[in-house]
């Protein structure tokens, strides 16, 4: 996600690699190569022009201090430092500033009008605010099929409330406006107290699409007007968005696909060019990978600082009641491949790998154009179902002859399983020794525990992670999910730039065919 552009401010902090402090040159050296990964990342011109600019003035008026903090906090500080700590500030000014809410009615239902081109993942993403809405505001929404365009649009709307238990609101062979007016209705008779108008969509603007969605707004007078845009489509989204905006005055944008485009310029320019913000940013397909958009989040990501508090928030989505009890088996040494396989699983319902590892502040350690495969985890599962109860709870010794059982049944290779069990064996001892240095009052401190074990963990980390492909330790995080006989997680991935821009090419030139029709 956002590879081209967080390459170009990677390339800029290299910039300054030996450099004791911010010049004129320098920072020109650094911005010339964020502007070009800008540009080729589809950010607005203009938008990539003012950040530019702004960066420039605030880097040059800088007074560079060679340490920061106070007392035995202090610590050392690079020109590099501050030149990125100097981007950080205006990528969140640029996104930002954070307005996530939406607007609520009191004493009746609020009403939310899903609005976007076709193609954007906008009826997935209005099951995503329903499911969103239900789970973590605790409300009763209620899904309208007002697209009777795209065939099959409501029996899809149908299936995504059956999943997400929510009621779904369709006439059929009525027009659109009919349909809205009629759910507003329905809404009291079914208790709901939110409404999401999922709306036509088309393959590009048109007067007939507009005409319809500005009938629906008068006649429901929605609170929120969301639109959503596709990252992939760059700074075609923000033309969309302007010209959306201009008829029906959004309130904000959902982005979606963020995590399958490498460019993700449409993220930086949309709130610049319109003053609209964005709300949520969708990922992936399943409905509940909707996060709450966060400019500090987004920007910590871009300059390869993760985001923690992200992964955070992931984690305690789907983290269950026994989570402390198994951080004291595995600080006793008691941790079983029964934990290691709810691990999983609670990994897995966190989202994907790529979007985890994107959100850990340790982005420096990983080598460049590097994948990280999903199958990885399901051929561990794999194994970990091909054990014997005994085997996964440790009771029985894994022999020469369980691993070939084991290998067979999970149709993985022997030395595979070797791997796995090795691996896993380190870990567990490396837990037990930490949990032998936690002694004293400091880890009995909440959080105090927490943030010994992290310290222990970079010093003592040398046996590495059960059946992550070849991981040499918890320090050398370029190959934790790869490279090793487990068939390796991470793995270069040849990219022909050539074909790419050929692609987008030819899919600009097919939009703008369109629009002459």
């Amino acid at each position: 996600m956002l590879d081209v552009i967080s390459s170009g401010f990677k390339e800029a902090k290299l910039k300054f690699k030996g450099k004791a402090t911010l010049t004129e040159e320098n920072i020109k050296e650094a911005t010339s190569a964020i502007r070009k990964s800008l540009l080729e990342a589809d950010v607005e011109y203009g938008v990539t022009k003012t950040f530019i600019k702004r960066v420039q003035e605030k880097a040059l008026g800088q007074e560079v201090t060679l340490k920061a903090g106070k007392a035995q906090s202090k610590m050392k500080v690079s020109p590099a430092d501050h030149f990125i700590n100097i981007c950080q500030e205006e990528l969140e000014g640029l996104m930002g500033p954070v307005d996530s809410e939406l607007k609520y009615a009191v004493n009746r239902p609020t009403s939310i009008m899903m609005v976007g081109l076709q193609g954007t993942g906008k009826t997935t993403t209005t099951g995503k605010i329903a499911s969103f809405l239900k789970n973590q505001k605790k409300r009763k929404p209620m899904l309208v099929a007002a697209d009777i365009y795209r065939p099959a649009a409501a029996q899809q709307l149908k299936v995504l409330g059956e999943r997400i238990g929510v009621p779904v609101f369709h006439i059929e062979g009525e027009n659109p406006v009919v349909i809205c007016e009629e759910a507003k209705k329905k809404a009291f008779e079914w208790e709901c107290d939110t409404i999401l108008y999922d709306t036509a969509g088309r393959l590009t603007i048109d007067e007939t699409l507009m005409t319809e969605l500005a009938d629906i707004k008068s006649s429901t007078s929605p609170d929120n007007i969301l639109l959503v845009c596709d990252a992939m489509m760059g700074q075609d989204a923000v033309t969309t968005a302007k010209s959306f905006d201009e008829l029906l005055e959004i309130s904000g944008v959902v982005m979606t696909k963020l995590d399958g485009d490498a460019r993700g310029g449409a993220a930086l320019s949309i709130k610049e060019v319109t003053g609209k913000p964005i709300k949520f940013l969708g990922m992936g397909e399943e409905l509940d990978r909707l996060e709450e958009f966060r400019p500090e989040g987004l920007a910590s990501r871009i300059l390869g600082m993760g985001d923690v508090v992200g992964l955070m928030q992931d984690f305690e989505r789907v983290v269950e009641d026994d989570q402390e009890d198994q951080a004291m088996r595995m600080l006793q040494g008691q941790f079983s491949y029964t934990d290691f396989y709810k691990q999983i699983e609670m990994i897995q319902k966190m989202g994907s790998l790529k979007d985890l590892v994107a959100k850990l502040p340790m982005q420096d350690m990983f080598p460049q154009g590097a994948e990280v495969d999903d199958r990885e985890l399901l051929k561990i599962k794999a194994m970990i179902s091909s054990m014997t109860k005994k085997e996964r709870l440790g009771a029985d010794n894994l022999d020469q002859s369980r691993m070939q059982r084991i290998a067979k049944g999970s149709g993985r290779a022997v030395k595979e399983v070797q791997e796995l069990h090795q691996k896993f064996t380190g870990m567990k001892k490396m837990m037990s020794m930490m949990g032998k240095n936690m002694g004293g009052m400091m880890g009995k401190i909440p959080g105090m525990g927490a943030l010994n074990q992290m310290n222990n963990m970079r010093k003592m980390a040398k046996g590495g992670m059960p059946g992550m492909g070849g991981m040499p330790g918890m320090g050398d995080l370029s190959s934790m999910l790869g490279g090793g006989a487990a068939g390796g997680g991470l793995a270069k991935r040849p990219v022909d730039r050539d074909k790419q821009k050929k692609m987008r090419k030819a899919a600009k030139k097919a939009r703008k065919k369109n629009r002459k029709k």
